[in-house]
């Protein structure tokens, strides 16, 4: 498996990222077109695309914030799911990040969040927070209540929560 950062929207994985994740991410969970190019204006942000036998199958943004990396959106493309890569993934980001910060939506909401965070369970990841509230991604997206899970115990949950609310989403 391959982790090759993208350094510009011309690249032309990047198509192919926008649209899954335009299609995978509910509309309040996700950045419009203007705003995802933005990212690759940011000095703490990496857009990873992730390769297995030489084939993109999916990505992950990244935010490398003071104490933890947050990821901020991490997915294997539909026709690459329930092949482990998942695993894999997670596996990469252990090895090469010891704090992870990332959110989900509450288990309880549907069979798919059910499956994401025993996905996130079982590779290494535990909740820190039930109260965290996704800010708005823009006009006309709602704010979001969501889950904080990490694969370490924060000395402070309301310091990693301002610097994602002062960084990711100001």
């Amino acid at each position: 498996m391959e982790f090759l950062q993208i350094n510009s929207p011309d690249d032309y994985r990047i198509k192919k990222i926008y649209d899954s994740y335009a299609s995978s991410f509910p509309e309040d969970e996700r950045r419009d077109w203007y705003k995802f190019v933005r990212l690759f204006e940011h000095p703490q942000v990496k857009v990873v695309s992730v390769l297995h036998n030489t084939e993109n199958i999916g990505y992950l943004v990244l935010w490398q914030l003071k104490n933890h990396v947050f990821v901020e959106h991490f997915e294997v493309f539909e026709e690459f799911r329930n092949q482990k890569l998942g695993s894999q993934i997670t596996d990469y980001l252990f090895k090469n990040h010891p704090r992870i910060v990332l959110e989900i939506e509450p288990e309880h909401l549907n069979e798919n969040s059910q499956r994401r965070f025993s996905f996130y369970q079982k590779n290494g990841f535990h909740l820190i927070d039930e109260m965290y509230i996704q800010p708005s991604y823009g006009e006309g997206k709602k704010q979001l209540q969501l889950w904080l899970l990490s694969n370490y115990q924060p000395e402070n949950i309301n310091e990693v929560k301002d610097e994602i609310y002062d960084v990711v989403y100001h």
